[in-house]
């Protein structure tokens, strides 16, 4: 009687440790999985943020072209350096996603503008430029899609039961900077001929 206690005493012993052990492996995987999760966000952000870069280096160059023709338009020459520098100082992805919108609205107004001066549309560099420009552009689009499927991704896996409690423990919280189009970006710029 006394060894079939000790025979039950050990497998309720043993059952227990095989609990804690799975329970031990779900977090220790999905905490794993939360942190390859984490990176992964933070290596396309770095992507966007490398095509944002790209693009805030030519604005100077097309800048200066259209003042070349344009000088009197000021106030969307200091519109585009205002959002350029806050672009480029922006410390987070949610700075940098404000500033972007906010360059978008003046970048349409530039180019908006340059209908105005047919000499500045049939010159070779500001068409360069404009080229430049609009592959930059197509490379944010495809960077940003990337980037919110990766945001999605993330923030999918996190909210997900058992990996919400997991989460939760381990201090993982879901990712809100998606990059979205921008209010200015949803709105055509005026262009008379």
């Amino acid at each position: 009687m006394m060894r079939r206690g000790l025979w039950i005493a050990i497998g309720v012993v043993v059952v227990i440790f095989l609990v804690v052990l799975m329970v031990f492996g779900s977090y220790v995987s999905a905490k794993n999985q939360m942190v390859a999760k984490q990176e992964a966000v933070k290596a396309q952000w770095s992507q966007v943020d490398v095509v944002l870069q790209r693009r805030a280096d030519l604005i100077p160059n097309l800048v200066s072209t259209v003042k070349g023709y344009a000088t009197h338009e000021e106030k969307v020459f200091d519109d585009i350096a205002n959002a350029r520098a806050a672009l480029l100082n922006a410390k987070d992805p949610s700075g940098k996603i404000q500033a972007n919108g906010q360059l978008d609205g003046a970048l349409g107004r530039l180019l908006a503008i340059s209908e105005n001066y047919p000499n500045l549309k049939a010159d070779q560099n500001f068409l360069s430029l404009q080229a430049q420009l609009e592959g930059s552009e197509n490379r944010i689009a495809v960077e940003r899609r990337r980037y919110n499927e990766t945001v999605r991704d993330y923030n999918t896996f996190i909210r997900q039961f058992p990996n919400s409690i997991w989460a939760g423990i381990a201090g993982f919280q879901t990712n809100n900077a998606y990059f979205e189009a921008s209010e200015s970006s949803r709105t055509a710029p005026v262009v008379k001929f």
